[in-house]
């Protein structure tokens, strides 16, 4: 177990005590067969740490029976499940992953949850990347726009993809002093 999926284990150990569900927690954890788990997420009335769990081990497995699952995960309102959602789907290999995230990163009712969708699309390096961070980053750009963490993964995440299409709005996100110094670092790259 690497330590992602350590970090996202015990964050669902604490989460499952906290319910009193200790024992079931255990019992999920030690499960080996993809059926059991493959079956957790399909089963009416499990909890939500049960529903992750079964679905994080089964996408950091390869096993693309947890795909919708782990794209709900990652539109969720609370960071940790994204970033689970994020790392099991990176190690998953669906070709449908790029896709999803592109379409929560650029959706504009849920650009608040947008942070780990676009650093997933940097991760993947898809063909839909960096048209989806472009997209991201130009709406970004308004003035008193909230969301700047969105924003600053998205600069990033064009600097390392290297791909010149993003030079016009990295260009333009030189401009925006919260943005300036890592646009310019990121236009370094993908002028090189």
């Amino acid at each position: 177990m690497d330590a992602e999926l350590r970090t996202v284990t015990e964050r669902l150990r604490r989460e499952a005590a906290a319910s009193g569900a200790q024992k079931a927690y255990e019992r999920l954890l030690a499960v080996s067969d993809p059926d059991e788990l493959a079956g957790m997420l399909q089963a009416a009335g499990q909890p939500l740490w049960a529903r992750e769990l079964a679905a994080v081990r089964l996408g950091a497995a390869g096993d693309k029976r947890a795909f919708e699952s782990l794209v709900l995960l990652l539109n969720h309102r609370d960071p940790p499940r994204c970033a689970a959602a994020a790392y099991a789907l990176a190690r998953l290999g669906d070709p449908r992953t790029a896709r999803a995230a592109a379409a929560l990163a650029t959706n504009e009712l849920r650009v608040a949850y947008a942070l780990h969708p676009v650093r997933l699309l940097t991760e993947l390096r898809a063909p839909e990347s960096a048209p989806a961070l472009i997209t991201t980053l130009r709406r970004r750009l308004a003035p008193n726009d909230p969301y700047g963490k969105v924003a600053l993964a998205c600069v990033e995440g064009l600097g390392a993809l290297g791909d010149a299409r993003a030079i016009p709005v990295l260009t333009a996100a030189v401009a925006h002093p919260r943005l300036a110094a890592a646009a310019s670092a990121a236009l370094a790259r993908v002028s090189a």
